[in-house]
């Protein structure tokens, strides 16, 4: 089974950037669709973004759109989440969750993803 761990959070102005790490061990993630879900304290869990298994096709949420890029790279079974642009409402603790499937298909639910991080704390400051 694989494990993932989350880094690269913290304290942001708003406006700034930050790259979330999420590397995996115990296993490969070439086979695996990522995603990085966030929740916000009071909020919902909520899809940020999805990468297919060879990096070809991602999908985002609108709140993020044109804001944030997923990436892999599985030579180094990691993947990454760049946020641009940061506003107040993107503070949350990130997750990175993986689903093995080397399908096209978007997976943009919490129960589409098998393994999950601890996650990783993102605060944006005014």
């Amino acid at each position: 089974q694989v494990q993932l761990k989350e880094s690269g959070g913290g304290l942001v102005q708003a406006g700034g950037s930050l790259r979330l790490s999420c590397v995996a061990s115990g296993d490969t993630l070439d086979r695996n669709g990522m995603g990085w879900f966030r929740q916000a304290p009071g909020k919902e869990f909520e899809f940020v973004a999805t990468i297919t298994a060879n990096g070809d096709w991602t999908y985002y949420a609108d709140s993020v759109q044109g804001r944030f890029t997923i990436s892999r790279d599985n030579a180094k079974n990691t993947v990454y989440l760049q946020m641009n642009s940061l506003k107040l409402e993107d503070t949350a603790v990130y997750y990175c969750a993986g689903r093995q499937s080397l399908s096209i298909s978007f997976y943009v639910g919490a129960g589409d993803y098998e393994n999950w991080g601890q996650g990783t704390q993102v605060i944006v400051s005014s």
